[in-house]
């Protein structure tokens, strides 16, 4: 061999070399406190799954990877990051990652939506809350009043859906301001607005904590809502596996909750500071969102309507939702994972409830009134099949000296879960409980089936009188 094809034989193997040394950055961005995103980020990071699933044979033999994790508290800043590519992947809701892809398309590049990560078709996820003490009962008494909200969230979008669907014009009929959620829950406690909207958890954790009253869900809009996860589209082309594996850790964080709710809930707490309780009402059986990492077509409607939305807030982007989603990364993860990604699709149902009832010991099989308590202390969430037998057990509970961390009910019309003590329900003539969100409802039940409306200390009253 001449020395000139030496040199040549050497470089070519040096080259090889360099190459299969490649060091592949994965750049993450989290939003931890927006807990639904949980199974794109929090557990993912704290479980290590991702490490787990990484590629490391065929073209990956000798890649290092370089693993990094960015937390956010909201998807705005997020975006400004990817599209400065500081990051690859990013979780967010449907409104927020509209911006996403408009601000990718605006910056002359291309970010594409691989997966949902949990939402709701009925719209429930967003909210809004007044002071706990206010009067007010009902989006349509905000007239003229003035309503906070993180703008260009979810909660945003949601909120001017909302506000059009009682007659009144956002623009004029009440008075829109931008305040995040950690500004707004002093303010509610100090009376300083007169309602917020926000996204998931806060709605509900103010509740929680005692400072506000929810008055309105985005269930009673209707309109469908999401958190998924967006990657640049660059990315996704020059590593594709790597953006399946990162999906396949979502599939193991997402079974790993739904196994264990409690003890990821509590997971959850030790990371962000968001209470278990809380986080168990979005992630335990018939949460108030569902996990679901398909796409189903009322998550694309929703991300349709969130472009829309743009337009009516005048940021015209030439933004396709057909062509923004892409499905193939998921559908490969499934594959990969031995799943059936078809079935998932065509399958609406919450992560469902398979307990007895903790008072009885029977299965519970009717769950239009199921109720929960997670005790102080204990592992995990009691079950109830009434809403009466869980407050007659709660009665006992507190007797003997302890104190639920939460108590839960369903909504009878929307079927949504709720924090029992900032509820409202009825009573009917045999003694029977119901929960509602909004007053006006549990009193049209009451009406209809000659009750009479109760608050939560009302409610524990019959269930203390009933035999």
């Amino acid at each position: 061999m001449t020395m000139k094809a030496s040199l040549l034989l050497a470089f070519s193997l040096a080259f090889a070399t360099a190459v299969q040394a490649e060091t592949i950055r994965v750049a993450i961005g989290t939003q931890d406190t927006t807990i639904n995103c949980a199974t794109g980020g929090l557990l993912i990071r704290e479980l290590k799954l991702l490490e787990k699933y990484l590629p490391r044979d065929g073209r990956y033999k000798d890649v290092s990877y370089d693993i990094q994790w960015k937390n956010f508290t909201s998807g705005a800043p997020l975006t400004n990051e990817m599209v400065a590519d500081k990051l690859d992947i990013g979780s967010m809701a449907d409104f927020p990652g509209s911006n996403n892809g408009a601000a990718f398309l605006k910056a002359g590049k291309k970010s594409v939506f691989i997966t949902v990560l949990s939402g709701s078709t009925l719209g429930s996820g967003n909210g809004v809350v007044v002071p706990r003490q206010s009067s007010i009962a009902a989006l349509s008494e905000l007239k003229g009043r003035t309503i906070s909200v993180p703008f260009a969230s979810t909660a945003h979008g949601m909120l001017l859906r909302a506000v059009a669907s009682q007659g009144l014009d956002p623009q004029k009929d009440v008075n829109i301001i931008t305040q995040a959620p950690e500004v707004a829950g002093p303010a509610l406690q100090a009376n300083r607005i007169e309602a917020h909207a926000d996204f998931v958890p806060f709605v509900e954790l103010f509740e929680h904590r005692g400072i506000a009253r929810k008055i309105y869900d985005g269930a009673q809009v209707g309109a469908p809502t999401y958190h998924g996860s967006l990657v640049s589209g660059e990315y996704a082309q020059k590593y594709p596996e790597v953006v399946v594996a990162f999906l396949r850790a979502a599939i193991e964080a997402d079974r790993l909750i739904a196994a264990e709710p409690e003890k990821y809930s509590e997971l959850i707490e030790k990371t962000t500071g968001i209470e278990a309780a809380v986080n168990y009402l979005y992630h335990g059986p018939l949460g108030l969102q569902t996990r679901d990492l398909t796409w189903k077509p009322e998550y694309r409607k929703a991300l349709k309507t969130s472009i829309e939305t743009l337009k009516l807030m005048g940021r015209e982007s030439p933004l396709d939702a057909d062509t923004f989603v892409d499905d193939r990364y998921i559908r490969a993860a499934f594959k990969q994972a031995g799943l059936n990604y078809e079935a998932r699709l065509a399958d609406h149902d919450k992560l469902p409830l398979k307990a007895n009832d903790a008072v009885a010991g029977k299965p519970i099989a009717d769950f239009q009134r199921v109720a929960g308590i997670w005790v102080q202390g204990e592992p995990k969430v009691r079950h109830y099949a009434s809403i009466e037998g869980a407050l007659a057990d709660l009665q006992k509970i507190e007797q003997g000296g302890r104190k639920a961390r939460a108590v839960y009910v369903h909504d009878l019309i929307h079927r949504i879960k709720l924090l029992a003590p900032t509820s409202w329900y009825a009573v009917d003539a045999k003694g029977q409980l119901s929960a509602f969100l909004q007053k006006d409802a549990a009193s049209a039940y009451a009406t209809a089936n000659k009750g009479r409306v109760l608050d939560f200390a009302g409610a524990q009253a019959v269930a203390k009188a009933t035999p």
